[in-house]
């Protein structure tokens, strides 16, 4: 732990120059009085830091000394390239790693090009969760299964109260949850990682498919999850804005057919997820749209705008 501290104190000052004690406590997240034994060792052990006094002082290494200890290890480059994704590291217990990471990089820097990472995360940050999502704690699974997906290391897991042996592939974060692509068997299946109970690592691991990614299973499963909810179809007639007013409306796995099935005379057909998911869409149309079927849909609508009509006499 201490050797780990020790190089990202050397690391910290070949990047960023010179800095204070209490800046040299807060990013190591110790004391000042740490810092002031770790700048010993490490003079005593030949690394030429050295003080300066007064204001603006600080610990600064010689000038042109420069650290071999940049060379990044395998977990630490694997974990660098997820570094955008601050949330998603911590959760997975990778934050640490990828700190050092960044540290390394950073230090392999040309002077001129020092402040290139500060730059870009003060100009770009990707928040993964969507908006009114609760900040929930991440799932106790999620840390033992990451371990896994980087070791290749079947697990045995209890999901939905059923013990399974899987070959965990990847992690997916999607608009704050998690999911895991497993092989069960011969099959790769989506697992919600929140509905995981106990998770044991097996000692043994595992070969991947060699044909197979991750970004495109992932689409492929989300546009098929997508299309396996869209259960009912309703017909409607649009006017020419309403029409207009379809992509904002329909779901979108069910746009392009109802684009595709539009008539001359504004008459769509509409996947929809169920009528009630049908007929609060509809709502959203107004006067734009009619519902031609099916007919008890209809007359739902017919009895909204009766309602609604009447608010306004």
């Amino acid at each position: 732990m201490r050797a780990s501290r020790l190089m990202s104190l050397v690391l910290l000052l070949q990047g960023r120059g010179g800095m204070t004690a209490a800046e040299l406590a807060e990013e190591l997240e110790v004391s000042e009085r740490t810092v002031h034994r770790d700048v010993l060792a490490l003079s005593e052990a030949g690394v030429p830091v050295y003080a300066d006094r007064g204001r603006g002082g600080g610990y600064r290494l010689l000038d042109g000394y420069r650290t071999r200890l940049t060379g990044l290890g395998r977990a630490e480059a694997e974990a660098l390239f997820l570094s955008g994704v601050p949330a998603a590291l911590r959760e997975m217990g990778l934050e640490e790693v990828a700190a050092t990471a960044r540290l390394k990089a950073a230090a392999a820097l040309s002077p001129a090009l020092r402040d290139a990472p500060e730059v870009a995360a003060q100009r770009f940050h990707l928040d993964a969760p969507g908006w009114f999502v609760p900040d929930d704690p991440p799932p106790a699974a999620l840390a033992p299964l990451a371990r896994a997906v980087w070791n290749d290391q079947r697990v045995s897991a209890l999901y939905r109260d059923r013990r399974r042996t899987l070959e965990p592939y990847g992690l997916v974060l999607k608009a704050g949850a998690w999911y895991l692509a497993a092989r069960l068997g011969t099959r790769f299946l989506i697992f919600r990682v929140h509905r995981f109970g106990e998770i044991s690592v097996l000692p043994e691991s595992f070969d991947r498919d060699p044909g197979f990614d991750l970004a495109a299973f992932w689409a492929g499963q989300s546009a098929e999850f997508s299309r396996s909810l869209l259960r009912d179809v309703v017909t409607l007639r649009l006017s020419e804005r309403g029409l207009q007013m379809l992509r904002h409306v329909a779901d979108p796995a069910a746009l392009d057919d109802a684009l595709a099935s539009a008539r001359p005379d504004g008459t769509v057909r509409l996947a929809v997820e169920s009528l009630e998911v049908a007929y609060s869409q509809v709502l959203r149309f107004g006067p734009e749209a009619e519902v031609l079927d099916p007919p008890e849909l209809r007359a739902m609508v017919a009895e909204a705008a009766a309602r609604m009509s009447a608010l306004y006499e």
